[in-house]
């Protein structure tokens, strides 16, 4: 497993965590993590984390934003790994 496959594990997890705790603090009421944080965190590589969060907890299910950008943060990605890795 080279570098960048650890580098977006481990940032999937970090984001797929902050989510959990965004879905924690918005039960009980408390202060949340903000949305800039959380796309900010998909763009740097955690959108699977994201997506799954989004899908295991039902956060930000409704928010179509929070959808195209982590999808479109995926296809950026994918063009960026076609580009300078795979070839």
């Amino acid at each position: 497993m080279n570098i960048l496959q650890k580098y977006l594990i481990i940032i999937s997890i970090f984001t797929f965590i902050a989510y959990a705790v965004d879905k924690y603090k918005a039960i009980n009421n408390k202060r949340r993590i903000s949305e800039l944080t959380l796309y900010v965190l998909g763009f740097l590589g955690g959108f699977f984390g994201a997506v799954m969060a989004m899908v295991l907890f039902r956060h930000k299910t409704k928010k179509f934003k929070f959808w195209f950008l982590n999808l479109f943060y995926l296809i950026i990605w994918i063009l960026f790994l076609w580009r300078f890795v795979w070839k």
